[in-house]
């Protein structure tokens, strides 16, 4: 039941940002304009403007369905690493993948790199964010195993070291500071079906992964030793998870930008609905990020007089909203 209603409200916000902007489509001919394209009936727009469907197939849809895809990827990725870390506090930046895709990005700005033209950004971004996985998956192995606290500490270690990379870049960047740190922000600007085709694929994959190894990541949460007497390879299926959930927020990052607070948020409200349970957890997470993302781009993107980056919107949104959450936990449990 929560799931077809978060469905529900997914494609009536889908609907209504897609009408939202400088030019105002009532929720009939967004409707009318997507179903001619999928039928290919072209009669069905008699009538309308012919600059309505390029401005909801070529301009809003894609944008829309990007926002909904990384805030879905996010929030999935949120729920497996606080599963598998048994921390409340893991998102999927945890392991320092924001701040590699951050120095992989930057590089590619400082350097003027276009050999692919609009990808060579995000390609370098999806690079910087596996090597920090790999080099992190390494610190924590070689430091006694794939232990929560190893990897959390290696983690850290490496996110500061591509911190204090990264203020390098921007120091030597001089004019192209501003790119790089408009990149940094996040943003959702022209994106297009490529971008869209992508993050579905991705998304989708690490989506059916992380189902799959629902019911292992429960048994997992009683700690290595249980799940282990009743079967479960934790450390193939940590090394799987953890893999999965990081290529799923590196491909996001990659393509949006650094965007806080909806791995981490979501899960935490999610949680408090459907209980502690990751085969339920992680199909209404991946609606609910869709949704809180999709609504945040709109807002920066219709409703506010100039648009504000996505990712600063979304830390001034989530980080009172969390402060909020932790202090009424913290209060329940002294109760």
């Amino acid at each position: 039941m929560q799931l077809l209603i978060l469905a529900v409200i997914m494609v009536a916000a889908i609907i209504a940002a897609t009408g939202m902007g400088y030019i105002k489509l009532s929720a009939n001919d967004v409707i009318k304009i997507i179903f001619a394209r999928i039928s290919g009936q072209s009669t069905i727009l008699d009538g309308l403007d012919s600059i309505y469907p390029v401005v909801v197939m070529d301009v809003r849809l894609p944008r829309i369905l990007t926002s909904a895809i990384v805030g879905g990827g996010l929030a999935i990725s949120g729920v497996v690493f606080q599963g598998i870390l048994l921390n409340p506090l893991a998102d999927p930046y945890t392991l320092g993948v924001s701040a590699g895709a951050a120095f992989g990005a930057s590089l590619a700005i400082l350097l003027n790199v276009g050999f692919l033209g609009m990808y060579s950004v995000p390609l370098f971004a999806f690079g910087g964010a596996v090597a920090t996985l790999l080099l992190v998956i390494y610190l924590s192995a070689a430091s006694g195993g794939l232990s929560s606290n190893n990897l959390i500490l290696s983690g850290i270690i490496v996110a500061a070291i591509l911190s204090a990379g990264i203020s390098l870049l921007k120091y030597l960047a001089d004019e192209q500071v501003a790119v790089i740190i408009f990149w940094l922000m996040g943003s959702f600007g022209s994106k297009t079906w490529s971008d869209v085709s992508l993050l579905l694929l991705f998304t989708g994959v690490g989506f059916g992964v992380f189902v799959f190894y629902a019911r292992d990541m429960n048994l997992m949460s009683l700690g290595d030793r249980t799940a282990s007497s009743l079967g479960v390879d934790t450390r193939k299926i940590t090394l799987i998870l953890l893999v999965t959930a990081s290529l799923v927020a590196a491909i996001c990052v990659s393509v949006s930008g650094i965007i806080g607070f909806v791995g981490l948020l979501v899960p935490h409200m999610m949680r408090l609905i459907t209980g502690p349970d990751n085969r339920r957890l992680v199909s209404v997470s991946l609606l609910a990020g869709a949704i809180l993302l999709l609504s945040a781009d709109t807002i920066t993107r219709a409703v506010l007089p100039t648009e504000v980056p996505i990712g600063v919107l979304t830390a001034l949104i989530g980080g009172p909203f969390f402060c909020y959450l932790f202090r009424k936990q913290h209060r329940s449990r002294k109760i």
